[in-house]
């Protein structure tokens, strides 16, 4: 019976003590507002998005004819030079081809020697027929004769002649196709990509079949990152960047170098690309490529500048408030952008403001030096904020259940 009323009593004190505090709250002794200093600071506005890091130029070698591969000369990470040779296709049939257009070459070039004698003999006889025929030793008909056997010599000269063109075409063909056969790098850098091993066949159609991909400079490297159409607008070439990287616990500095105005819609989402550059030349942090880059392009800044809590421009009075504050400003208050501060103990008066830099959290306030120093409304204060404030607690309110019960076992956050 004792032990039920000590229960009573605490249970009755613990009511008293929250009732009494949400009496002095109603009866305005305690705070009334939530409030948030102006003061100076720093403000930095800045666009997050996500990007992929690669090589700024990158080449694919490939292979123009087909074939069996006999060796490869680099791989993986192999640092190549212009000009070097990477691999080697069997050859043997391309030189057959050659040889055969050149024997073709040579045929025809002889042919053009025939028909130059054949013109020479044809020119020869036309001007004995003509002798003759004026002398009337000859008939007509076999100066004639002579004349067609002349102009059909002249033309097989000149289809000879064509032959040997086509032939030197033919062999200029089948000499590319045979130097085709080697393989070279056509830029100095590092293969990234070998999509080829010894032994095998390449079939080469309307386009080259890739065996190689060659990173021309990993010294520098750039981010290939996509920004939502609503954070575009702000980016510009030259401003600068910070992204990470998970395989290492650094900040890498890089600079916009392009807005690209191919945009892409998923999810009805548009977004457009941006181009990132930063140098690669920290042997402790290579970037490689494909690694993700999660980037931060700062968009503006503000250093030294009066500001204050960005909950203070979204701050609206009540009815009864709004019409004190506009009978103390003489019935009116103009429209535009404002912040409203504490005017006593439970009075508030409105200051037009205009605002700066923001980055989400605070805002600038430009020419608002006077206000440095003074509090701005955030909002009102509840009960339940007077309560905690008191140090009371409601003992109707459900407890949340607890969480992280092991948090002595879980591992730190990354810093």
């Amino acid at each position: 019976m004792m032990a039920k009323h000590s229960i009573n009593v605490a249970f009755a004190a613990a009511l008293a003590a929250f009732l009494g505090c949400t009496e002095q709250f109603a009866k305005k002794e305690g705070p009334k507002f939530r409030l948030a200093p102006i003061a100076k600071t720093d403000i930095v506005k800045t666009v997050e998005a996500t990007g992929t890091v690669a090589p700024i130029k990158k080449v694919e070698v490939g292979a123009q004819v087909n074939g069996r591969i006999i060796k490869l000369f680099v791989d993986f990470n192999s640092h190549v030079t212009n000009g070097q040779v990477v691999a080697l296709i069997d050859p043997q049939v391309y030189d057959a081809q050659y040889k055969s257009a050149l024997a073709q070459l040579h045929a025809n070039e002889a042919n053009v020697m025939k028909c130059e004698a054949a013109l020479v003999l044809a020119e020869k006889t036309l001007v004995r027929k003509e002798s003759l025929s004026k002398k009337q030793l000859a008939s007509v008909a076999d100066y004639d004769s002579a004349l067609e056997a002349r102009d059909i010599a002249a033309a097989s000269l000149k289809q000879a002649k064509a032959q040997v063109e086509q032939s030197h075409a033919s062999v200029s063909q089948a000499r590319a196709n045979l130097n085709y056969c080697t393989i070279v790098s056509p830029v100095d850098g590092t293969v990234i990509v070998r999509s080829v091993d010894e032994g095998q066949t390449v079939v080469s159609s309307m386009n080259a079949v890739p065996l190689f991909t060659i990173a021309e400079d990993l010294s520098r490297i750039q981010v290939e990152a996509t920004v939502p159409e609503a954070d575009v607008g702000t980016i510009r070439e030259g401003q600068s960047v910070t992204f990470t990287a998970d395989a290492y616990r650094k900040r890498f500095k890089g600079v916009v170098r392009q807005v690209r105005l191919a945009s892409t819609t998923v999810n009805n989402v548009v977004t457009y690309p941006i181009i990132i550059e930063a140098a690669n030349d920290d042997p402790n942090a290579m970037l490689f490529p494909g690694m993700t880059a999660n980037i931060s392009v700062e968009t503006a800044r503000a250093e030294g500048v009066v500001a204050v809590s960005a909950a203070a421009l979204r701050f609206r009075p009540n009815p009864a408030d709004y019409d004190a504050a506009k009978a103390a400003a003489g019935g009116e208050i103009p429209r535009g952008r404002k912040i409203w501060i504490k005017d006593g103990e439970t009075g508030m008066k409105f200051v037009k403001v205009e605002e700066g830099v923001s980055d989400t959290s605070y805002t600038q306030l430009v020419g608002a030096d006077n206000l440095e120093g003074r509090e701005a409304i955030l909002g009102y204060a509840t009960a339940r904020t007077a309560a905690n404030a008191g140090g009371a607690v409601n003992p109707f309110k459900p407890k949340f259940p607890q969480r992280n019960k092991n948090r002595g076992t879980a591992p730190e956050p990354r810093k």
